[in-house]
């Protein structure tokens, strides 16, 4: 039998071959469910070199996974991968169920019986940032995978699978693209120690600064922490205490974004000259921005699938070495 080529999907499809080859390297121009069709048909067509591990729902019995959430109002952005993530289990016989912990850790924490009593199979942890409670699910003997995780537990120390958003080489080329704009004061806002992929964005925009040999002005700068609920109040006094203004931020999220945009408008006859923002992540849920700011673009749909079948493989492979896994996400320039 021969090889199946790119072509020969693309033929199948009735699109170019460049289409499928967007596809499989994850680049801009290819909607979501024609991704997902391409992948589908290569699968189909024995195709070797998928991008991912697609596996064959095995017939099993019913089982469940617990996924650990730690802001049960989470933002679309978190909604739409989880959303994904449970279409993709359900194939597989395999029922997600929403576990809530506290987003701030307090001493009588502890984790809900559920998950102390053996009766889930598997773990994904989304948007749990406080290290003590990382800590507790990362002891756990079950197969685990992490979404994100703090910058105090490191890879080594983990006892399950980690899935990075790239944050490091696409916030230094975010930041380059405003330097050749012209911008040479650029400041950075966003906690930098609330997440791992936050300080990999801030190391990135940091070392773009010094790469072009610019001053990284600390004034311009918020990266303490923030509680992720505080960060309007935070900003805005923040904003506030200026005496003068960069001429560019790198935010750390579009979230993050949003409030700023926000103060800026509200502002706009007290402030100097326009201040150009850029966000991370593209969601779209925030109207300030969205549409108007540079961003990093994640697939959320394909994010939540691709967790799923980490978690699939980790269950099939509990004695496999642990893997980190970036996902890298496309720039976005809306003009």
């Amino acid at each position: 039998m021969e090889k199946v080529t790119m072509k020969d999907i693309a033929d199948a499809l009735n699109i170019s071959r460049v289409t499928v080859s967007k596809a499989f390297n994850n680049q801009a121009g290819v909607s979501d469910a024609l991704r997902e069709q391409i992948f589908a048909k290569a699968g189909e067509m024995g195709y070797a070199k998928l991008p991912y591990q697609v596996i064959e729902p095995p017939v099993q019995e019913e089982r469940t996974v617990s996924l650990i959430v730690s802001r049960p109002d989470s933002a679309l952005f978190w909604t739409n991968i989880i959303h994904r993530m449970a279409q993709e289990l359900l194939k597989y016989n395999i029922n997600l169920m929403y576990t809530y912990v506290p987003s701030v850790y307090t001493r009588d924490f502890m984790l809900p019986s559920i998950l102390l009593s053996g009766s889930v199979d598997g773990i994904i942890a989304v948007n749990v940032y406080a290290p003590e409670i990382l800590d507790m699910v990362n002891h756990l003997p079950v197969p685990k995978i992490f979404l994100d995780t703090v910058p105090s537990l490191s890879e080594r120390e983990l006892t399950g699978d980690l899935v990075l958003i790239e944050g490091y080489r696409t916030e230094w080329d975010i930041t380059q693209i405003l330097i050749r704009e012209g911008h040479k004061d650029i400041g950075f806002l966003g906690d930098i120690n609330y997440a791992r992929t936050n300080m990999e964005r801030y190391r990135g925009y940091c070392d773009c600064m010094r790469r072009h040999g610019l001053t990284i002005r600390p004034e311009y700068c918020l990266t303490k922490a923030i509680d992720v609920f505080s960060y309007d109040r935070e900003l805005r006094a923040y904003l506030s205490s200026l005496d003068s203004w960069p001429t560019a931020f790198v935010c750390v999220s579009d979230y993050v974004a949003h409030f700023v945009q926000t103060y800026i408008d509200e502002k706009s006859k007290q402030l100097p000259p326009p201040v150009v923002l850029t966000g991370f992540d593209n969601a779209g849920e925030y109207t300030s921005v969205a549409g108007r700011i540079i961003t990093a673009n994640v697939s959320t749909e394909l994010l939540g699938r691709r967790l799923a079948l980490q978690l699939l493989f980790r269950t099939q492979y509990p004695d496999a070495p642990y893997e980190l896994t970036f996902i890298m996400p496309s720039i976005i320039r809306f003009r």
